[in-house]
C-alpha cells in the first residue's frame, strides 16, 4: 500500500478515536426525563404486528400495547396487486421469518413521546404511529422489499433505517418521516449505531444469512460483508472496515465476517461484536484497527452442530454493555441462555436459561440486562451485578427488539384499546 495512502487512513482512524472517545463515566449520565413523560420499554413482536410497552426498570409491569399495523389491510392490498412484492412477502416469510410473517422488527419513540416509529420487514417501510390514536402519522416505502434494524440520533431527531434487499441505509426525520439522507452499504445491511456525539453512523452488512452454504468453506459466497462508517450530516462514507482481514490477522481464519449486533464501550474506543455461527463475541480496537480479544461462550449440549438449523446464521444474538463500561449482557440464541461476562477478564457469569433470546438491552436504570425470549414470549431481567434473573414478563408472538423510548406520563394505550 503507498505510504500516502496508510497516512490518510491512519488519519481517518485518528479522527474517529478522537470524535468519539471521552470519559467512561459519561454514558452512565442519564438525561433527565421531563415530568409530563415517562421512560418505557417497546418491545417489538415481530409476527403479531403489536409492540409491548413496559416499565423501563423495576417489575417491568405492563404500561399499554400497540398494534403497529393498523393499515395492514391496505398493504396486503398492495402487495398482492404487485406480482414482483408478493414474491417478496413470501420468501420474507418462509426464510428469515420462519413461517410467520415479519411486521415489528425495530422501534423509537419521538421525543416528545407522542409517537413510536417502527420498521416493518414485511411490508419493507418504516412507519410513525401516533400513540394517542393508533393511527399512522407517515409511512416512509424503503428502497427494495425489506426493512430491518433502525438506529436513533443520540438527540432523537433521526432514525437510520436498514433496507436489506437494496444494499442501503435511509435517514429519516423521526417526526416528519422525510428522508433526510442515505448511503450505500455492503450486502444485506443490519446492524445500525450512532455515535453518542451524534456526528457518525457505524453500519454493519450481514450478507446473506438464507443460503444453506454453511459451511467455513462456503464462507465466501455470503457476499460482501463490512462495516460502513459514514459522516452523519452528509452522509458519505468515512471508513469502511473489513472484518475478515483481522479476522485473519488474529488467527480466525474458519469464522465468518458478518458482524451481528454490536455495542460500543462507553468511551466508544472499543467495539464488542458477534458474528454469524459463533458462540460468543470479538473485542475490537478502534484506534489499532484490530481484533483484541475473542471470547467463546459454552454451547448448550441440546444445540444442534447442523449450522443451517440455525436460525438466519445466527448462534448468539444480542449484546449490552452496563452504563459503567464493566459487564457485557450476551443472549445465547441457538444455545437458550444469557450471561453476564465481566469485560475486565471476560469471565462469564451464570448460565440463564432463556428461550431463543434474539436481543439484549439495559434496563432505564441501568441495573439490569434485558433480553427478549422470542421463544417464550416474554422479556427477562438480568441483575448486572448478580448475573441473576430477577423478572420475566409476557409479551406477544415472537419478541425481537427492545428499545428504551417515552411515552406521555397519563398513557395506557391508545384510544379505545
Amino acid at each position: 500500500m503507498p505510504a500516502s495512502r496508510t497516512r490518510h487512513l491512519c488519519s481517518v482512524a485518528a479522527a474517529l478515536v478522537l470524535a468519539t472517545a471521552g470519559p467512561a463515566t459519561a454514558a452512565s449520565a442519564a438525561p433527565s426525563t421531563p415530568d409530563n413523560l415517562r421512560e418505557v420499554l417497546f418491545v417489538g413482536n415481530n409476527w403479531d404486528g403489536t409492540a409491548d410497552v413496559i416499565r423501563s426498570s423495576g417489575d417491568f409491569a405492563e404500561v399499554g400495547r400497540i398494534d403497529v399495523i393498523p393499515d395492514k389491510d391496505a398493504r396486503m392490498k398492495e402487495i398482492n396487486a404487485d406480482p414482483v412484492k408478493w414474491i417478496y412477502f413470501q420468501a420474507i416469510r418462509n426464510s428469515v421469518g420462519e413461517g410467520h410473517d415479519q411486521y415489528a422488527d425495530d422501534m423509537y419513540s419521538t421525543p416528545d413521546g407522542r409517537s413510536v416509529v417502527v420498521s416493518r420487514p414485511s411490508f419493507a417501510d418504516v412507519v410513525s404511529i401516533d400513540l394517542a390514536t393508533g393511527k399512522v402519522n407517515w409511512r416512509f416505502p424503503v428502497s427494495g422489499y425489506r426493512a430491518d434494524h433502525m438506529a436513533v440520533s443520540p438527540d432523537g431527531t433521526r432514525v437510520a433505517v436498514s433496507a436489506s434487499t437494496a444494499n442501503t441505509v435511509h435517514v429519516l426525520d423521526i417526526t416528519t418521516g422525510k428522508q433526510l439522507g442515505s448511503f450505500a452499504t455492503g450486502d444485506k445491511p443490519h446492524e445500525n449505531i450512532f455515535t453518542r456525539d451524534g456526528k457518525y453512523i457505524w453500519n454493519m452488512a450481514i450478507g446473506d444469512v438464507n443460503t444453506a452454504l454453511d459451511d467455513p468453506g462456503w464462507d465466501w459466497t455470503k457476499g460482501d460483508r463490512h462495516i460502513t462508517v459514514v459522516d452523519a450530516t452528509t452522509y458519505k462514507q468515512v471508513k469502511v472496515i473489513d472484518m475478515r482481514q483481522r479476522l485473519d490477522a488474529f488467527g480466525l481464519r474458519d469464522f465468518s465476517d458478518a458482524v451481528r449486533p454490536a455495542v460500543f464501550s462507553p468511551d466508544e474506543s472499543k467495539l464488542y461484536f458477534q458474528v454469524s455461527f459463533f458462540n460468543g463475541f470479538l473485542e475490537y480496537d478502534i484506534a489499532t484497527d484490530r481484533i483484541t480479544r475473542v471470547k467463546t461462550l459454552p454451547k448448550n449440549p441440546a444445540t444442534s452442530d447442523d449450522r443451517t438449523t440455525w436460525v438466519n446464521d445466527s448462534r448468539h444474538h444480542g449484546i449490552s454493555m452496563n452504563p459503567e463500561g464493566t459487564k457485557l449482557c450476551v443472549a445465547g440464541t441457538m444455545d437458550d441462555y444469557a450471561t453476564v461476562v465481566d469485560r475486565a477478564t471476560l469471565q462469564e457469569g451464570p448460565l440463564v436459561a432463556a428461550s431463543k433470546p434474539y436481543w439484549a438491552t439495559v434496563s432505564g436504570d441501568g441495573k439490569d440486562c434485558v433480553i427478549s425470549e422470542s421463544g417464550a414470549d416474554q422479556v427477562t431481567a438480568i441483575d448486572f451485578a448478580t448475573g441473576r434473573k430477577v423478572a420475566s414478563v409476557p409479551v406477544g408472538d415472537h419478541p425481537q427488539r427492545v428499545r428504551l423510548g417515552h411515552v406521555r406520563t397519563d398513557w395506557t394505550g391508545p384510544d379505545g384499546s
